[in-house]
This record gives C-alpha cells, structure tokens and sequence, in this order.
C-alpha cells in the first residue's frame, strides 16, 4: 500500500514524464521543420519512451493499490535557436528529471517503502544512460558545429536509433 504523500509523488511523476514526452515530441515537429529528420526521428523515439516511463509508474500506482490521477500538462517550447540549443534543452530537461527520481527515493527511504525504491534502481539506472546519451551528442555537435556534411552524417546515424 502506498502513503499518500508516495501516491502524490508518483502521480506527479507520471505528469513529468508525460510532459517529457510531450517536449521532445515538440522538439521532433522542430527537426522535421527544419529538415533534418534524423534528429526528428530520435527525438519521437525518446518520446515514445518517455511515455514508456510514465505507463511504468501508472501501473506502479494501480499495482500497489494507489489511485492514479492524472494532472495538466504544461505546454513545451516550439521553436528553438539551433540544434544544439535543442539537446542543451534535453540535457538539462534529463538533469531535471534525475532530480525528481532522487527525490523520490529519498522520498521511499524516508517511508521504508522497499517495493519503490527497488522499482525506482531501474529509473536510477535509465537516467544515467539518458544523461550520458545525451551529452555524447553534444560534444559531438560541439565538435562538428551546426552546417556542414558532419551534420547531415550525424542526423542520418541519429535516425537509425530504434525506440
């Protein structure tokens, strides 16, 4: 059973991710307008499991006995200065998010709730990856710049990431 402070927690969980989906879904339509389609097609699949995570807690929430309710969601940014001002967005967003899942594992300690804080090791373990994803593709921006044929390489190897 989870304390009502968890089952908050875990429902604005579920909003953050929802939003996470929603913001690189907008950061998608932004590649696609300005043609570069391999980084559309990376940004939909990281929204795509974005919203893998939020369905992760969702069932959480129902497995434990909580009550999921579901929150607004924030309208996210459409337009964007550059390609890097784009995955510095994501980078930060991601800094963000690894945030939120301490604190609910902070949050799980502090209740002796064991069966969160196992199921939030795996989150622990996704943001790692997802930081480190993502500041690989900046330092590759940082060294190839924005025009040229190094960007059209790096969105082509960008669009071959499944979801």
């Amino acid at each position: 059973m989870l304390s009502q402070a968890m089952q908050e927690a875990l429902n604005g969980q579920i909003r953050d991710e929802l939003y996470s989906a929603y913001m690189y879904l907008s950061m998608a339509a932004y590649f696609d307008t300005v043609s570069l389609p391999g980084f559309a097609a990376w940004m939909r699949a990281q929204s795509e499991e974005e919203l893998s995570h939020a369905m992760k807690f969702f069932d959480f929430v129902n497995e434990r006995g909580g009550r999921v309710e579901l929150h607004a969601i924030d309208q996210p940014p459409l337009d964007f200065e550059s390609t890097r001002a784009v995955f510095e967005k994501t980078y930060e967003h991601e800094q963000k998010v690894t945030g939120l899942i301490h604190d609910l594992y902070a949050l799980a300690l502090e209740e002796n709730d064991y069966g969160t804080q196992v199921m939030l090791h795996w989150f622990i373990e996704e943001q790692v990856e997802e930081e480190d994803s993502v500041s690989q593709i900046l330092d590759t921006l940082g060294r190839i710049g924005e025009k040229g044929q190094a960007l059209v390489m790096l969105d082509k190897e960008l669009g071959q990431r499944g979801s």
